[in-house]
């Protein structure tokens, strides 16, 4: 989950390196570091915490070397304190590397490495990787493989071989100073190819500044970049012919522009992506869906990947499950098909039993989530060379199709949210509920479970969507901007909701806790009685999502349980219902509309929620301690 950038050309490295790092810190904020070559010495320079920690540091030193490697941290091995940053350097300190995600085989090379004499500087698993690299320069006969361009290249090489884990390495050498050395091991990679100057890094936005033309490199291949160009192999020395290509992000999607934090910015941005969804979702004849034409939904997803379909199975983590959840929801009530929500880190090591005619849909905003794609890639491999009706059938829902997840899948959803650099997810959510409402409408119309006028009248209510959420944005927040001055010595907060909208207290939950550092619980409304209201009294606040449909009485009867119990009652409810205005103590409105289509407007006032109290405590919103915006390791 770190993030590592590599810059080599004509330029000073050290600000394009931090001006990367800036913005990969959604990926890891416990320590940074870069190392730079100038005059054939390795200059490294680390710092604990945050990003700001090590620019103060590196203001005192000039530098104005044109090769260098940095690293934003997320710790797993070893405690965030500075002797664990990165980049890890040899003895010698000839070679310095940056490492996202884990050796698993460390201890055992740390243990033989040290047998060896080799001293040990920090507690983490990527130190091992310098010592060995320099063992190999050491050891090898120039030339090492006559059809290698570079000794360089090949000790790094032969080291990966070594490892074992999944992983994502950029490497410096002192004696080979016009060489940057990248390797990808199901960890993400993207290289930038610039005039006279190329880049790698964890993610693109920390390159898209510099150059739109990115080529992500395939699990296995190692690439050379030099002053001249771009070398790509695989894991056999073989050199390979790639490609770039370019990437529609423009550097304006990843500034605040005037917003105080991303999340903020992203919450406001909610509307435009529920828009984007519709227009490439759903086609724009209203009278799309009768039986005398095609229907309205435009996912183009081929009709064998629904042929027969008799299950459907999900896997997901964290947010992604929320919105997993509600698509369960939608494809079971419309489309008529059993669907199972699965963690992903669960499903990998308890998978349901094989059924057949069966859908996977993996979701991950970043299309790197290491468990959801080691669960579609295990399902895949348990059921190839079965009979036709087990075989796999795979789709991916991501906010990144250029991402491992749409490499890995024939058949992606496009989510359409545009970067998002919030470690909260927000507008990524919405997206994903997007993707699965079309999902479920397009099974429907296809199943015929639905009669094309009501998904035609569900879709015109989706149309109206973007304008509830504009007018709900505009009454909402001032007011959850003064209501949460009243929770500030809050520790404990309960989430209801019921059918749809249980999903949503559990996400409403989960927004708190990553970022207010609140405890905070989603419950069913109707198990509240069955244990979690022996939780309830004055100073544990309830909020509720009570919207008009088949269960808003059961939800207001369960309000009333915890009203009876002196907690704090929160409703977020639309404002002209008679019943709510009397049982809760505060109301957070929101638009009336069909009971189906509510989650995407009851969540944004919890992401308020969640962000006002965040801010008035003073926390950091978009960087919330110990989390990272991807999770790329296990």
């Amino acid at each position: 989950m770190c993030g590592i950038v590599g810059y080599i050309g004509t330029q000073p490295a050290t600000e394009i390196l931090l001006s990367g790092l800036e913005k990969l810190e959604y990926r890891g904020y416990d320590s940074a570091g870069i190392a730079t070559i100038w005059e054939g010495e390795i200059n490294c320079v680390r710092a604990k915490g945050k990003l700001y920690n090590l620019r103060s540091k590196l203001e005192q030193v000039e530098i104005p070397a044109s090769i260098g490697i940095g690293h934003t941290r997320w710790a797993t091995h070893g405690k965030p304190e500075e002797y664990n940053a990165h980049p890890h350097m040899d003895t010698a300190m000839r070679v310095a590397v940056v490492q996202n995600g884990i050796i698993e085989n460390y201890r055992e090379l740390r243990e033989q490495l040290k047998s060896q004499g080799t001293e040990f500087r920090s507690d983490t698993d990527t130190e091992v990787i310098p010592h060995l690299i320099a063992q190999f320069l050491k050891n090898l006969p120039e030339p090492a493989i006559p059809s290698s361009p570079s000794l360089f290249l090949e000790a790094v090489r032969q080291v990966v071989h070594r490892l074992e884990g999944a992983f994502a390495l950029v490497v410096i050498c002192a004696d080979y100073p016009d060489e940057l050395i990248v390797v990808r091991q199901q960890a993400p990679l993207v290289i930038g190819f610039g005039q006279g100057e190329f880049f790698c890094a964890s993610d693109t936005p920390a390159i898209i500044t510099h150059t739109r033309a990115m080529l992500p490199l395939e699990n296995g291949e190692i690439a050379r970049l030099t002053p001249l160009g771009v070398e790509v192999y695989n894991s056999v020395g073989e050199r390979l012919k790639k490609y770039p290509r370019l990437l529609s992000l423009t550097p304006t999607a990843v500034e605040k522009q005037g917003f105080k934090h991303f999340m903020l910015k992203e919450i406001y941005e909610q509307p435009g992506v529920v828009r984007a969804c519709l227009e490439a979702y759903f086609n724009v004849n209203e009278n799309a869906g009768s039986p005398a034409t095609d229907s309205p939904i435009n996912l183009s997803l081929p009709a064998e990947l629904y042929a027969d379909l008799e299950q459907i199975q999900i896997v997901a983590c964290g947010t992604s499950w929320h919105a997993a959840l509600v698509g369960k929801y939608l494809l079971e009530q419309l489309a008529g098909i059993p669907t199972q929500v699965q963690y992903a880190s669960e499903f990998r090591y308890a998978p349901s039993p094989l059924t057949p005619n069966t859908l996977t849909i993996g979701v991950t905003q970043s299309g790197e989530t290491a468990d959801t794609l080691a669960a579609l890639a295990m399902e895949k491999e348990r059921r190839s060379g079965k009979e036709l009706k087990y075989q796999s059938r795979l789709l991916g829902i991501t906010n990144r199709p250029e991402s491992s997840l749409g490499r890995m899948v024939s058949h992606y959803i496009h989510t359409l949210a545009g970067i998002e650099i919030g470690v909260a997810a927000t507008k990524t959510f919405v997206a994903q509920l997007m993707a699965f409402y079309a999902l479920a409408l397009d099974l429907a119309y296809r199943q015929k479970t639905v009669s094309p006028e009501k998904i035609q009248k569900i879709i015109n209510g989706l149309r109206q969507i973007p304008n509830e959420i504009e007018a709900n944005l505009e009454s909402q927040e001032r007011y959850i901007e003064q209501l949460v001055h009243e929770f500030e010595e809050t520790k404990d907060f309960i989430f209801l909701g019921r059918g749809i909208n249980f999903p949503i207290a559990l996400e409403g939950a989960l927004k708190l806790k990553e970022i207010s550092y609140v405890h905070a619980e989603g419950y069913p409304a109707g198990e509240m009685k069955h244990g979690p209201i022996a939780l309830l009294d004055a100073k544990v606040p309830v909020v509720a999502i009570a919207t008009p449909g088949s269960v808003y009485e059961k939800v207001i009867s369960n309000a009333q349980e915890a009203k009876a119990r002196d907690s704090r009652l929160i409703g977020v409810t639309p404002h002209n219902e008679g019943e709510a205005a009397e049982i809760f103590d505060n109301i957070i409105p929101v638009s009336s509309v069909d009971e189906l289509l509510s989650p995407i407007l009851t969540v944004i006032p919890l992401q308020l929620l969640a962000y006002h109290i965040a801010a008035r405590r003073g926390l950091d919103v978009d960087q919330p301690r110990n989390l990272a915006k991807s999770v790329t390791v296990e």
